[in-house]
């Protein structure tokens, strides 16, 4: 055990605890950064590469349960839940199919609002003082869409975005489609295009490029498991399995294990996995010139190094049950299909967790233990996007200041 406490202790070192851990150290707090697997190990090394911030709609949406049974009896699809999982999902979705009433799902849209616009302007400050602009491309984002009637029922999410102030262009012919990404089948005849949209060239590069200026300096990064934390008098008890920790403050940003955590200081959180698969080539035999996303088949294509990732979908199966890397399979045949001429040889496969709570919104802010534990965690397909602007929102809270944004939507006493 330590004899003296830690100053801040930040557990998970994905891009939340990484950033987290960066901004509290440039903010003059002496943090211990720890991960069981290390930097970047999990859900973070394997992402689109994509700051999504034009992504205000949640997963549960008006509606959705009309059309998820459909998509649920597809093992394969966009939608699905493992029949081994059912049964210990189903608490968490009826909690989803609540968020998605009207009434949940325009505050989740606003609340959600309110946080990228904020997390946007916290990238460009992350990005200014620690980060390397030559790891972002800024080559925007199509989304498409076969046939009218589809791209109709898109346009409420499009008018949003338009309101929003974000700059789109809709697009209804493909011949106007191939003038942004020649190469795309002509069976999709309408699309969305979000010029300001930008990737990172690596989303596990970019993870260890921040760590490395954490640990440029003076950073500590621990290659260690916590099992447990016990809030005490003045401090913080955390059970590793390298003995015992003692620290003043502890930011839990664990992704999709998290919950574990919370659960024993008696915060019971409804914290579920969207497992998520994709293939990534290190060549690429079509010029990809923007992010496209295929947004009926749940999946995107994206660029990643020299090549290209193909992934996405959501499979609510929890954090133990084998990947069925069939749903990777079936998205590579699928671009295949869609873009004529794509070399799908050679790929690597990777499942990946996303940390996903049933209105789509994370979890920002203090435990029930008090600010000694802050919790940052849960942004399902958004933790890169939202990566920057928690970290400065953790920051705050952990500092006793008030944050820029009002946090009462991402408390985790709403459930």
């Amino acid at each position: 055990m330590t004899k003296e406490p830690i100053d801040i202790v930040v557990i998970g070192a994905g891009i939340i605890g990484v950033s987290t851990a960066l901004e509290l150290q440039a903010r003059g707090r002496i943090p211990l950064l720890v991960d069981r697997k290390g930097i970047a190990a999990e859900t973070s090394r394997g992402n689109a590469g994509a700051f999504a911030f034009s992504e205000v709609e949640p997963l549960a949406t008006p509606g959705i349960m009309r059309r998820a049974p459909r998509w649920l009896l597809d093992p394969l699809g966009p939608l699905s839940i493992p029949p081994a999982y059912a049964l210990k999902i189903a608490p968490w979705m009826l909690k989803f199919w609540r968020a998605s009433w009207s009434d949940r799902y325009d505050r989740a849209v606003t609340a959600q609002t309110r946080l990228m616009q904020y997390c946007e302007a916290a990238f460009e400050r992350q990005l200014s003082r620690f980060g390397d602009p030559n790891m972002i491309r800024r080559e925007g984002q199509l989304e498409l869409y076969e046939g009218a009637s589809a791209f109709r029922e898109a346009q409420p999410k499009w008018q949003r975005r338009a309101d929003l102030g974000i700059k789109v262009h809709l697009l209804d012919h493909p011949d106007a489609i191939a003038e942004i990404q020649p190469g795309l089948s002509r069976r999709f005849t309408h699309a969305g295009f979000t010029p300001g949209w930008f990737n990172t060239t690596d989303p596990q590069n970019w993870t260890e490029m921040l760590a490395q200026r954490y640990a440029d300096q003076g950073g500590r990064v621990g290659t260690l498991e916590v099992h447990d934390m016990t809030p005490r008098s003045d401090h913080i008890e955390l059970v590793t399995d390298q003995g015992r920790l003692l620290a003043n403050q502890v930011v839990l940003c664990a992704g999709a294990w998290s919950h574990k955590l919370a659960a024993k200081i008696g915060d019971a959180l409804p914290l579920e996995t969207e497992r998520g698969y994709n293939t990534t080539f290190d060549h690429t035999s079509v010029n990809l010139k923007t992010h496209l996303t295929f947004a009926a088949h749940g999946f995107v294509m994206s660029k990643i190094g020299d090549g290209l990732r193909i992934g996405g979908a959501v499979e609510l199966g929890g954090l133990d049950l084998p990947p069925n890397y069939r749903r990777a399979e079936i998205l590579v045949r699928k671009a295949a299909s869609f873009m004529p001429g794509l070399d799908a040889s050679g790929g690597r496969q990777w499942m990946g967790y996303r940390p996903s709570l049933p209105d789509s919104l994370p979890v920002i802010g203090p435990s029930s233990a008090g600010d000694r534990i802050l919790y940052a965690f849960g942004h399902g397909h958004l933790g890169l996007t939202q990566s920057a602007g928690t970290a400065e929102l953790v920051a705050d809270l952990a500092a006793q200041s008030k944050p820029a944004i009002d946090l009462a939507p991402f408390a985790a006493a709403r459930f």
